[in-house]
Parts: structure tokens; sequence; C-alpha cells
């Protein structure tokens, strides 16, 4: 007897009908067999269904252990590396068709890359720069990605005279590109700095009487792409690329002064200032910012002699 009452109504019915003693002349006897809710037995087809449908999926689109396999072999091959030039520099296989490109050292460099999946690159193979990246430079985007040594400063002042590279990357000081792991590369890339900035003239401020160490650390930091910190008696704390200095600012304490080879942005100042830090070195201010009445910002050119 279907019904598409609710429970309670269900059962009321249920009873009234088991009550019934005659019907007409005749004795009647009605016994309740059981009750069914006809959607709970259509909902337990649907899932036995869809566990069949499921099952079935499964089977006939899951890869194969071989196939899976395949699959990761293939995606951690990194290609070989190419020629490029009358040089023969080693280079990554897509550097000819990349609108960007990376100018490393040497070859290690051009394959650790290439393990980070970064394909448009090329090695300059020595200290004197070849001609086949001179040309690369005024038709491409051109980022250099250099040791973060003096060898990687002495080449970079070589790319400046001669170069039309357009930003500069470093590995972190002491490294070099072929040692970095990927997240180091990335970041190292992410911090990277226009050529523009780094010779871009300032315009001529007195030179401020600053300590001693502040003046031999912000000489020694010169195109280094890095941060020294010191504390209330000058002493150096901690040397770190600039790419880390922020998320460090937050992490350290008794810090006095902060010198680095880099731009002052809002956010630095920011930092500084809930940290009690009481002075900023760098090689530029950003016109952006505005200044903390607890944190005193300086430029390289205010404290370095001309």
């Amino acid at each position: 007897m279907p019904t598409s009452l609710d429970r309670v109504s269900t059962a009321l019915i249920a009873a009234s009908i088991e009550s019934i003693n005659r019907v007409g002349p005749c004795a009647a006897k009605v016994v309740l067999d059981r009750v069914e809710d006809v959607r709970e037995a259509r909902r337990k087809l649907i899932i036995d269904r869809a566990k069949e449908i499921l099952h079935k999926w499964n089977i006939e689109s899951m890869p194969s252990v071989d196939e899976v396999y395949k699959q990761i072999s293939d995606t951690m091959k990194i290609g070989r590396v190419e020629k490029y030039g009358p040089e023969e520099l080693p280079a990554g296989p897509e550097l000819e068709n990349a609108k960007e490109i990376i100018i490393v050292e040497g070859r290690a460099d051009v394959i650790n890359l290439m393990r980070c999946g970064i394909m448009n690159t090329v090695a300059l193979e020595g200290a004197k720069v070849p001609e086949s990246i001179k040309k690369l430079t005024r038709e491409k985007e051109a980022t250099a990605l250099l040791d973060g040594d003096r060898g990687g400063d002495l080449i970079l002042k070589e790319l400046l005279q001669v170069t039309n590279i357009r930003y500069v990357s470093r590995a972190p000081r002491g490294k070099e590109i072929e040692e970095c792991n990927c997240k180091e590369i990335y970041e190292a890339l992410a911090a990277r700095v226009p050529v523009s900035e780094l010779l871009k003239p300032k315009k001529e401020r007195p030179k401020l009487e600053v300590p001693e160490e502040i003046v031999k650390t912000a000489k020694e930091l010169q195109g280094t792409l890095e941060a020294v910190l010191l504390n209330e008696k000058l002493e150096q704390i901690e040397r770190l690329p600039v790419s880390q200095l922020a998320e460090r600012l937050q992490q350290v304490a008794n810090v006095d002064t902060v010198v680095f080879d880099g731009i002052i942005t809002q956010r630095i100042v920011d930092m500084a200032s809930e940290k009690n830090i009481k002075r900023i070195v760098a090689s530029r201010l950003s016109e952006a910012v505005k200044p903390a009445l607890n944190v005193e910002l300086l430029t390289f050119k205010d404290v370095l002699p001309g």
C-alpha cells in the first residue's frame, strides 16, 4: 500500500488498518508485515550503481605502473645542452626562440637551470664576453645570473661595459649558480635589479657623518645584492642576500642598522619602524617611500666618498 505521507502519518495509518477486525459481515484480521521507505531503496540502488560505474572507470582510465613511471621519467628529462654561435657556447634548447634570456657563467650553470625547468640560457664560458653574447643582448631582453663571489663581481663589471643586459641577479654570497637549488635560483631571479637602477645618476647630496663601521660595510656591499645586519655596537649580526632581507627582518631582534645593496622600499621602512631599527643604509631610496620618524634613511651616496 504506497503512500507519499511523512513517517508519522504513515505509522498512524498502519496502526489504524491493523485495528480493523471485521470487513462487512466477515471477521477479519490485518497484520503489518513491514514498512518500507521506497526512497531509501532507490537510493541504495543508485549507490550500488555508482560504485559499479566508478570501479569500471578506474580500471579503464587508471594508468599502469609502467605508464606512471614513463610519465615521471619524461618529466625529469632535461634535454641536451645545445651549442650557440661561432664560439659554440653552452645554451639551453629554447634560447633562440625566447624573447627573454638568462646569461650565466658556465656550462654547469646552464645544466643546473635546465634541471629547474629554465631552458632559455646561455653561458659566457670565460671572463671575456663573446661577440655572440653582445649580439644577443641587443636583440633580446637579457638577465645576467651570476655567482655570488668576486668572480661574479668582475664579470658583472665587464657585462655592464660591453653589453646591453637589462637586469642583474646574483647567487647567495659565497655560492655559485651551479650549487644553488631551484628555490635559490628562482628567488635570485625574482630579486633581479634593473641595470638602469645600478647606473642611474643620483643628485648630489652633502656627505653625512656616520660611523666608520657603516662606511666600511657600505663599501663592501656595493654590487653584491647583499645585506648586513648590525647590532647597537655596529657589530655584524648576519649577512644575507637582499632577496631574503624582508623575511629575515620579521624574525630577528636587536638590530640597530641595516645596510644593503638594494632599494629602500616602504615595506622595509615599515618593518624597521616596527622592530625599532634606527638606521637603514642602501644603494637607493624609492621615491614613493614615506619616511618613518624613528628610522634614519640613508643611501650609499650619502655616506661614501665620491
